[in-house]
């Protein structure tokens, strides 16, 4: 039996991910012959060539041209056509940088140097705006797969999957369908771990059993666990789209027992945990035990992944000391492999987490590690440092933790000592009142003593936060900007996200205790994806939410932040190899003095266009309209109702304009008549 484990786009692509290297080791411990295989790295790294973008600028070129001779152009042709004019002077400039900004993020020499550094991230963020664009309506980068429809249902999941809407299409085809067949695998294994990949892992699934049809296809990962555990019958069989079967929850015994049954020609309906179609059903599966001992789990293993193609200079490998979350408490919160809030907290003994860093450490050449886990108890964070200074193993390491008052100055000073650079904290508000609707556990004072201990001792530490939970005031929202801004010296870097309502949170259980008179779904979302709900009485006005806004735009001035997976981002690789050059500091430091981005060797270039794109600008806004009304006041979505309220909206005429490009900035006009912005101009 062999099995191939792929861990699909879109993920960061700096440093591999736990999940296949997790089952590999097991799977392998138990003598099946596994195939490993980043597709998110691979399949990036094809896409962000010179050849590939340049590529995708004649193909923006000749979509431009063609939208320029329609007589006009209706509402969704105007937002492709803003599209790819915002798009137009970084296609010219990143086909002939790409390839040198890859290069500069996997050189120590340029890394480390934050002109180059930032050079390299405006190229790479060029290159996927123009992959986006180029693919419209696509929003790619890697974090996120969009389409408005994407995965409302099955049929535009087919459509998304397409060759001419799928930028990975070309890779699968060409390098992942042929590795397969090559290893005569008899398994495929899509691991799903986030939201982005849930549209490329079905693209994949697709075409592997359009290519190979002896082949079973299955997937796992807390993505689909989420997903598929809500479904049932029909609705369970069509979710599962192209896929042979589904594993839930943790997947080591669990695909394990897949393979066997399937050697053997035993029927899938008898393995726990795992979805499988069924004549009279549709669909089922048989609810077993989902979490796995982790003490009697091997490390993981990443050999055969593509160690040398991440973007760093220097591997830094994930790994799992501890699995589920030892608090289980918080409200907003549905994480992991797990039905309702988290999954049970579970640990390794500390010697075999020790033995088991070493090991990779010698077999990979690296000492750079990020502890991946739900959240690792304080006191077992602590026994472990200790077991690594005893054993006087050299590793740098970050992790995300809970604050508590356990976590003294002497004990901040032993994590540094056994090498810890970095600690995430999950700060969430520094409101007592929503702390406690949140049930976080750690008073603000404990919190802020964290934050200080932490920093007294040379780590890094970082406040994961956000706003917005039912019922935050505009006061409140405030007073956790405040206590940021209070502790800028003592803070390594932050985020402030905004609360999202998910299915296994407790506040979708019980919304009632949260100020929500209703959570509701959309017709026509065939897959459940979406959840929304609506507040007993609004919390903050407009006009407060954007204050709160002006005041976290102004407050991220003190420190050089940037999105995921960047260095000046919470948790990443690149940051913690910040973190290890130039201290924990370095974030704060650099904001006095901005780097030089920008795309190497972009030039501007001036075109005319028949259409202006200002004009078009005015989609933006209707576009939003036609979704309010479809979420808020219809309560469905699909291409047919989509497309009913697009066709009222008025066609753009052609406006000649001269325009001048270049990469990093919006399309500027140069001559011209200025269209009008008057509300009987835009209805």
């Amino acid at each position: 039996m062999r099995i191939a484990l792929v861990y699909p786009p879109t993920c960061d692509p700096t440093a591999p991910y736990l999940a296949v290297p997790m089952l590999t080791g097991f799977l392998r411990a138990n003598g099946v012959e596994v195939l490993p295989i980043d597709a998110n790295v691979e399949a990036f790294d094809a896409l962000l060539t010179q050849d590939r973008m340049a590529g995708l600028l004649d193909r923006l070129e000749a979509r431009l041209g063609e939208l320029d001779r329609r007589a006009a152009l209706p509402h969704a042709e105007q937002l492709e056509y803003l599209a790819l004019a915002r798009a137009r002077g970084d296609a010219h400039a990143v086909p002939g940088a790409v390839e040198g900004a890859k290069a500069a993020l996997r050189s120590a020499d340029t890394f480390y140097d934050p002109d180059a550094y930032a050079r390299a991230v405006a190229t790479i963020e060029a290159a996927l705006g123009v992959v986006s664009a180029t693919h419209h309506p696509l929003k790619l980068d890697f974090t996120a797969y969009r389409t408005p429809f994407g995965l409302m249902s099955m049929d535009e999941i087919a459509r998304s999957s397409r060759p001419e809407h799928d930028p990975f299409d070309a890779w699968v085809q060409q390098v992942l369908v042929p590795r397969l067949r090559d290893a005569r695998a008899d398994v495929v294994g899509l691991s799903v771990c986030f939201p982005g990949q849930l549209q490329p892992a079905y693209a994949f699934a697709r075409k592997i059993k359009e290519a190979l049809p002896g082949v079973h296809v299955t997937c796992g990962g807390p993505g689909v666990t989420q997903l598929l555990l809500r479904l049932s019958g029909e609705r369970l069989a069509r979710a599962l789209g192209p896929f042979d079967s589904a594993c839930l929850f943790e997947g080591e015994h669990t695909l394990l027992a897949l393979a066997r049954a399937l050697d053997e020609g035993r029927p899938l309906r008898d393995v726990p945990n795992v979805v499988a179609r069924d004549r009279l059903m549709g669909a089922r599966w048989t609810p077993g035990h989902g979490m796995e001992d982790l003490k009697a789990l091997p490390a993981p293993d990443f050999d055969g992944l593509p160690v040398g193609a991440y973007l760093a200079p220097t591997l830094v490998l994930p790994y799992d000391p501890t699995r589920g979350c030892y608090w289980g408490k918080c409200t907003f919160c549905h994480y992991g492999l797990a039905e309702v809030g988290t999954a049970a907290y579970r640990e390794r003994a500390v010697e075999t987490i020790v033995a088991h860093l070493g090991a990779l450490a010698a077999r990979h050449g690296t000492r750079h590690f990020y502890l991946s886990q739900d959240s690792v108890a304080p006191k077992t964070l602590v026994k472990m440092s200790q077991a690594i200074l005893d054993a006087g193993l050299d590793v740098r390491w970050a992790t995300d933790l809970k604050p508590e008052k356990y976590l003294t100055q002497e004990r901040a000073d032993v994590l540094r000592r056994a090498g810890a650079v970095a600690c995430a904290l999950g700060v969430e508000s520094a409101s007592p009142r929503v702390l406690g609707l949140i049930d976080k556990g750690a008073p603000v004072e404990v919190v802020s003593d964290v934050i200080d201990h932490l920093a007294s001792a040379g780590v890094a530490a970082e406040a994961m936060c956000f706003t917005d939970f039912p019922t935050e005031t505009h006061a409140e929202a405030v007073e956790t900007l405040d206590f940021l801004r209070e502790r800028r010296e003592a803070l390594a870097v932050y985020i402030v996200g905004e609360f999202g309502l998910t299915h296994g949170s407790l506040v979708a259980q019980a919304p009632e205790r949260f100020g929500i008179d209703e959570v509701f779904e959309l017709e026509g979302d065939e897959l459940g994806l979406g959840l929304f709900f609506v507040p007993r009485e609004p919390w903050k006005t407009d006009a407060e939410r954007a204050d709160v806004d002006e005041r976290l735009a102004d407050l991220s001035r003190g420190w050089t932040l940037r999105s995921y997976p960047w260095a000046g981002a919470v948790s990443t690789a690149h940051t913690i190899l910040q973190y290890d050059r130039f201290g924990p500091g370095v974030f704060r430091e650099r904001a006095a003095r901005r780097a030089e981005g920008g795309v190497p060797g972009a030039t501007a270039l001036e075109r005319g266009l028949r259409f202006d794109p200002r004009a078009a600008e005015q989609a933006e806004a209707r576009e939003a309209e036609i979704w309010a009304t479809l979420v808020h006041e219809e309560r469905r979505v699909g291409r047919d109702a989509y497309e009913r309220l697009a066709r009222s909206l008025p066609p753009l005429r052609p406006k000649p304009v001269r325009v001048r490009f270049v990469a990093g900035a919006a399309p500027a006009v140069t001559s011209g008549r200025r269209p009008s912005h008057a509300a009987s101009a835009a209805r």
